[in-house]
């Protein structure tokens, strides 16, 4: 009977497996719980860091939303002046009528008054060349036209003198529109001009490839402050008699030779990192030098270094806070400054936060957009 019943039991258990219920995963190891305890609680070490740091962020959360919101103060009487901050040290939250009140000086620096809505129109420029040139519609032969519209646009109106505009000298510009100036205009002008390094430094010509290393070498290898003293101070010398360049200008001519400099050698990574068989495809074809590199290399090259490209851009644009030590006021010099009066002396905290807040979206949105160009470019390369 014992063979029997043994049999008849290893069938019914065959069966029971065989079954999908009996292969249906619990509730506890799938969806939120199941996520929780593979990567926050899968062990008693795990659960007590995890309690630890959910403590601590709990805590600091807490403090900073008691701090910039529950006790913050908005708005401060305008009547008198001695007193007008009283209120903000009466409190232990953050005094945001610091930002209220010197936001013109902030966004614009000593631009006149009555004229910073000029700035702030450029500002819209710069932002809406942004949006135009991240818009796969007008990647086209348009684009560079609009890119010049704009900057003749942003310097008509910066400057005026023409359409009614009165006149207004560059030692006024100052605020978040200069760092807009410098940081576009230098990538803008930076990034050809490295791709053509890189592609100078793979040159058979050996006096080509030793101008190109010397260039990137000797840039590299000095920090932004020294290049800008160097434009603002030993430029002018080496110039004809009667010669003589705007002081952003020469600041502009420093920040983009070292924006040129990293980025050839991003790009000599991406150059090196294409396999040999495609320069040897693009020739098999018949293509010239240039047409080879403009449609077959140039477009997988750059595909592959969006970040690190990326990351430069990012760290280029918040180096423009380096033109201070040569007499320009960009955005951070004029947060810097805006404090200084001393009914607001000791609220400079607010007034960072704000301008890293402003750092913040611009680096923020860049990031972002080139983690959805380069999931778009490869997916494209992928399925072509």
């Amino acid at each position: 009977m014992a063979g029997p019943i043994s049999s008849l039991g290893r069938a019914e258990t065959a069966q029971a497996l065989a079954s999908p219920a009996a292969w249906k995963p619990s509730a506890i190891s799938t969806g939120l719980l199941g996520w929780l305890r593979t990567h926050l609680f899968y062990s008693w070490f795990s659960t007590l860091v995890t309690i630890g740091l959910a403590y601590l962020t709990l805590k600091a959360a807490t403090g900073i939303l008691d701090w910039a919101l529950l006790n913050a103060v908005w708005t401060v009487p305008h009547d008198a002046t001695g007193a007008q901050t009283q209120v903000c040290r009466n409190t232990s939250g953050a005094c945001w009528a610091v930002v209220g009140e010197k936001h013109r000086y902030i966004l614009f620096g000593t631009y006149p008054f009555e004229e910073q809505w000029r700035p702030a129109l450029c500002i819209v420029i710069f932002i809406s060349l942004y949006f135009l040139s991240g818009w796969r519609r007008f990647w086209n032969k348009t684009l560079p036209f609009i890119w010049i519209a704009g900057i003749v646009a942003v310097g008509t109106i910066m400057w005026g003198g023409v359409f009614g505009l009165s006149y207004v000298p560059q030692e006024r510009w100052g605020g978040l529109v200069i760092t807009l100036i410098l940081a576009t205009f230098g990538l803008a002008f930076a990034f050809p001009f490295a791709i053509l390094v890189a592609l100078g430094r793979r040159s058979e010509m050996p006096a080509i490839k030793w101008l190109c290393i010397g260039y990137v070498e000797l840039i590299r290898g000095v920090p932004l402050i020294s290049l800008l003293f160097m434009a603002s101070v030993m430029l002018p010398l080496f110039l004809p008699e009667g010669v003589s360049l705007d002081k952003l200008l020469r600041a502009q001519i420093a920040v983009t030779l070292f924006a040129g400099a990293y980025l050839a050698e991003v790009v000599r990574g991406g150059l090196q990192s294409l396999p040999k068989g495609q320069y040897e495809a693009a020739d098999a074809l018949g293509l010239g030098y240039w047409r080879k590199i403009y449609l077959i290399v140039l477009p997988q090259a750059l595909t592959t270094v969006i970040p690190p490209l990326v990351n430069t851009f990012i760290g280029f644009f918040k180096d423009t806070s380096l033109v201070l030590i040569v007499g320009i006021f960009d955005f951070l010099a004029t947060s810097k400054t805006a404090v200084l009066e001393p009914a607001w002396q000791g609220f400079s905290i607010e007034v960072y936060v704000f301008c890293g807040m402003v750092y913040f979206c611009f680096c923020f949105a860049m990031s972002r957009y080139s983690q959805r160009l380069e999931v778009r470019l490869r997916r494209e390369h992928a399925s072509g």
